[in-house]
């Protein structure tokens, strides 16, 4: 009989750091399935795609996270079932996400996350399901 049970999975790489899925490494993560949907997000383009449409009016140079990983936080988050932001007082320290968002440390707060999603105005919501990814294969 054929085994098909796969013993690794192998993830892009974050910053050189090879980033792989295995079953034998302990209590590491709960939420591995974030993994799954950063690889899915490069290759669609989705969350690059929206962060275009909304407006970004912080400088870069005094901001510690980047609107692409607040919105990246958020989608990931409720995609697994995290729809509140009180639950990113314990996400915002999983070394999963962090890594899903492409991270090395702590990821926003949500206050920060709360700020974020309230300075979205209503035009910029339609804007965002008008968006279409494009696939990169």
């Amino acid at each position: 009989m054929t085994n098909h049970n796969q013993k690794s999975i192998e993830f892009q790489a974050l910053n050189r750091k090879i980033i792989q899925g295995e079953f034998s490494g302990g209590d590491i993560t709960s939420d591995a399935g974030v993994l799954l949907l950063r690889e899915s997000d490069r290759k669609i383009g989705l969350t690059k795609a929206i962060n275009k449409v909304i407006n970004d009016p912080k400088n870069p140079k005094f901001i510690q996270h980047s609107q692409l990983s607040l919105l990246r936080q958020r989608v990931y988050s409720i995609a697994l079932g995290y729809e509140d932001l009180n639950d990113h007082t314990q996400l915002r320290n999983d070394i999963a996400f962090q890594t899903a968002i492409d991270e090395e440390d702590i990821l926003a707060s949500q206050s920060t996350l709360c700020r974020f999603e309230n300075r979205i105005d209503k035009k910029e919501i339609v804007m965002m399901h008008e968006v279409r990814a494009v696939p990169h294969y």
